[in-house]
């Protein structure tokens, strides 16, 4: 679509802004112009480097239960009957 443009083209558009705008805007439109496409960019590389972060791989550890000793497990334990 733009490959037919040539000098005279932009020249044109230019003439045509410059009937728009008048020549004391030129400046500040330019300037609008350039810092919008610095944020542009800044904001571009910004989104690039913003990674999420891949999750840890250390696995949680449970707390500690306390565990109730052997000889109370036993203890409490009905003996068994023994037959003779």
């Amino acid at each position: 679509m733009l490959q037919n443009l040539t000098g005279w083209h932009a020249l044109i558009v230019l003439a045509i802004v410059l009937l728009i705008f008048g020549a004391a805007k030129l400046p500040a439109l330019a300037r609008s112009v350039g810092q919008s496409v610095r944020i542009l960019k800044q904001e571009s590389t910004d989104a690039a480097s913003d990674d999420p972060v891949p999750p840890t791989t250390a696995v949680p550890v449970a707390p500690a239960v306390p565990v109730a000793p052997a000889v109370l497990v036993a203890a409490s334990v009905p003996p068994t009957p023994s037959t003779p």
